[in-house]
């Protein structure tokens, strides 16, 4: 183990657009380590004897081993190390939040800045990426066994990935015509480049991964047929919680109201940002309002700036203390120019003659006792109510389970929330059936969906194993 004092104390920083000009595009904010900044940061790892950091990752990387190798100048063999575990390291080292998993975890951290272990690993999967050194690792002889998985977020995509190199057949379907799920339609382009996504899902094709695309489970595909007529052994749902929610105020109707899933997508998917060559249909707000303080919140907002918006305000009815989007996300917004209206909630959106959205009301709020999430409750303020212009709404205040496929299978057991029940494996009340991701817990992060894909395709391997 290194000594502390031989450290240095803070990350070793990584180069940004200038806020200026990314607010209005859509390449990536973040420009990636150098080998020698690589170097730099990961030889401030202390290579400690109890590594705390691997206990706080949901699929248990081996964190100071990739580290230790990027310090040797061993990239390519820096990201095989990762992949061990990890089916998707050039998305994880973008958007899971490391500072309260793994970073927060980091002993270094204890006295001085811990390691930006988030950005090495997207430096160790660019590197290999970009140098084509990419390698398919050795597969299990085939087992005669075939596994359908339903979805191809970061659940699906994980399960896909360690099945199918234990020797099992494993096919993916997915509702839309990209595979990659919340990866491609609801992360921006800025935050998580679509290209890296496909290079993911191509290495899992590489790997003997089919994919069938434009197939919606519960419609197109049945969850029961699969089991009974199509010859599959395991089915696994990891179809995520993509159900729009909104504020039960007046005015939801108008035009000009957008669900976060909704302007995400149609900017994401179906690109949208890309108009003229993409003619996508969606509001372009001069004066556009974020309703929410998560990082589909920080999200939307920094897609309105660059879809032309003059003003984008996030209205959230705590206090930046308890905004639960990413800090970045929140520091990044803020340097492009959102505003933030806190403490302030949404009462009414009030519209014109023709049915379009002119304006909001809202009203003030302080904090009151905790609520049982642990946040202060926000309280209102009587008498502080105000009203401000804005032409465009998009609500970002969660989501819920899709009943497209949870009420299509019968005795499928779901809990009042419409989630689907699972075991701490992902068992389903069906047998022969598993389910993981935003679908069992609500919407969660990327890195906790694949932790739930692990476990589920270590399960569903034994339950094959003992057919």
């Amino acid at each position: 183990m290194k000594s502390i004092q031989n450290i240095q104390p803070t990350r070793t920083p990584m180069r940004e657009q200038d806020p200026k000009e990314r607010a209005h595009n859509f390449k990536e904010v973040p420009l990636g380590y150098s080998e020698a900044e690589a170097i730099q940061e990961a030889s401030r790892c202390l290579n400690c004897k109890k590594p705390m950091c691997v206990t706080g990752c949901p699929v248990n990387v081996n964190i100071p081993e990739f580290v230790s190798l990027i310090e040797q100048g061993e990239f390519a063999a820096a990201a095989r190390a990762i992949k061990k575990t990890s089916a998707l390291p050039a998305v994880c080292g973008r958007v899971c939040p490391q500072e309260s998993q793994c970073e927060a975890k980091c002993v270094l951290g204890r006295k001085l800045e811990p390691v930006a272990i988030g950005r090495l690993e997207r430096f160790a999967a660019d590197y290999e990426r970009e140098h084509n050194l990419v390698e398919i690792p050795p597969k299990a002889p085939p087992t005669g066994k075939k596994v359908a998985v339903i979805g191809s977020g970061p659940a699906g995509l994980t399960v896909a990935g360690d099945l199918i190199l234990l020797g099992h057949e494993v096919t993916i379907f997915e509702a839309f015509h990209k595979a990659g799920g919340v990866l491609m339609y609801g992360i921006p382009e800025f935050r998580l480049p679509k290209e890296i996504v496909q290079k993911e899902i191509q290495y899992l094709s590489q790997l003997g991964v089919k994919f069938e695309l434009n197939q919606v489970g519960g419609r197109s595909v049945d969850v029961r047929e699969l089991l009974s007529e199509r010859g599959y052994d395991a089915v696994f749902l990891g179809v995520g919680a993509g159900l729009p929610s909104f504020m039960r105020i007046p005015g939801t109707d108008l035009g000009g109201v957008y669900s976060a899933n909704e302007y995400l997508t149609r900017s994401n998917l179906m690109k949208a940002y890309l108009f003229p060559e993409y003619d996508t249909p969606i509001v372009r707000g001069k004066h556009v309002c974020v309703v929410g303080g998560g990082n589909v919140a920080m999200d939307a907002a920094r897609t309105a700036l660059r879809l032309g918006a003059e003003t984008v305000k996030i209205v959230y009815r705590r206090s930046e203390a308890e905004l639960p989007a990413r800090a970045e996300e929140v520091h990044h917004a803020k340097e492009e120019g959102v505003e933030f209206q806190l403490l302030t909630n949404p009462t009414a959106l009030l519209g014109d003659e023709n049915g379009m959205l002119s304006a909001m009301t809202c009203v003030r709020m302080e904090l009151g006792e905790p609520d049982a999430s642990g946040r202060r409750s926000p309280v209102e303020i009587p008498g502080s109510e105000f009203t401000f212009e804005t032409d465009l709404v998009i609500f970002a205040v969660g989501t819920g389970a899709n009943p497209i496929i949870t009420n299509s299978v019968e005795g499928l057991e779901l809990n009042r929330r419409g989630y689907i029940v699972a075991d701490e494996n992902g068992r389903t009340s069906i047998p022969g059936v598993w389910a993981g991701g935003d679908i069992v817990t609500g919407a969660a992060t990327v890195i906790q969906a694949m932790g739930a894909g692990r476990k589920a395709a270590k399960d569903i391997n034994e339950y094959l194993s003992s057919k």
